[in-house]
């Protein structure tokens, strides 16, 4: 099972180039898709998902062109779109039955195991009598899962899943999203670079349209080592500093600024060496210093939110 995207590009009516010549080869597994907000991978979430067209270039899940057999893609595939809605007053036994209805599942027999199936997966079965309403984000989101995996799909994508979830329900949601199998596709969309770094094999880094980065998440990091160095400073200092150095990153730590610097060999003034991890490769590529073309390493610089 592989997902190949060639060339693709999508330009909304107002001019915003949401799509530029977007290439990925996703192979089975976790796959993270990471980017700020309005990089474009909402539009490449859909894209994929059957639910709009690309204007050009090409997309296919093994040898099914996703454009032109639109119907055969959504057998295979399973989506939990960024914002989904639910009936409220439906119990979610209910409302998992009618998609089970909708996904083809005719026989009554069947659509029980499923429904009853999936409802222990995501650990809602305890709750199945109870109105969709009165679900927390939690349990929403882990709805939402159940409902994408109706029908045993070979391509699941889900978007910003844990945005907005407290740390507890974040780690259940985890747990979920990791049982689900290694002969899927899994599209983990996110701006959350820990959701990636705990769940996936794969990714890419996307930023205004563009795939700045792809790779394995451990060679990465490995790419990075002895080249992240930390230091703390007065907020005062962070635009004297973002002059002077390649600052990737900055933060409030117990009340002090810790800035994140690149540079290959350890720079003046006070500085000691970081560990780097998964948001250091992020932020390194966010700031052009690393990715999928040698000379990003000339771009401007960029400092967390």
């Amino acid at each position: 099972m592989e997902l190949r995207i060639e060339h693709l590009s999508k330009q909304y009516s107002n001019g915003v180039q949401a799509l530029d010549d977007i290439t990925l080869t996703i192979p089975a597994g976790m796959f993270g898709l990471l980017g700020p907000n309005g990089a474009g991978k909402s539009t490449l979430m859909r894209t994929l998902a059957t639910l709009q067209d690309a204007d050009s270039g090409t997309t296919q899940l093994d040898a099914i062109d996703i454009r032109t057999h639109k119907d055969d893609i959504r057998r295979l595939l399973g989506y939990l779109p960024q914002d989904f809605g639910l009936y409220p007053k439906v119990t979610a036994y209910d409302l998992l039955e009618h998609f089970a209805v909708l996904k083809g599942i005719d026989s009554r027999k069947e659509r029980k195991e499923v429904v009853d199936g999936l409802l222990h997966q995501t650990n809602l079965y305890n709750v199945k009598n109870k109105h969709v309403g009165g679900f927390s984000g939690g349990m929403r989101q882990r709805f939402g899962i159940a409902q994408a995996l109706i029908g045993n799909p070979k391509l699941i994508i889900v978007d910003e899943p844990t945005a907005g979830l407290d740390p507890e329900e974040r780690v259940r949601f985890h747990n979920l999203l990791s049982d689900i199998g290694s002969d899927k596709i899994v599209i983990l969309s996110t701006h959350i670079v820990e959701d990636v770094a705990d769940l996936c094999n794969n990714m890419a880094v996307i930023n205004k349209g563009k795939v700045i980065l792809k790779g394995e998440p451990l060679p990465l990091i490995d790419a990075i080592q002895g080249k992240i160095w930390k230091r703390f400073i007065e907020k005062s200092e962070l635009v004297q500093f973002q002059q002077d150095y390649k600052v990737i990153s900055s933060r409030l730590t117990s009340g002090r600024t810790l800035i994140h610097v690149y540079a290959d060999h350890q720079p003046e003034g006070g500085f000691t060496q970081a560990h780097g991890n998964l948001e250091d490769v992020y932020f390194t590529a966010m700031a052009g210093l690393l990715g999928t073309e040698p000379s990003a390493a000339h771009s401007t610089h960029a400092q967390a939110a």
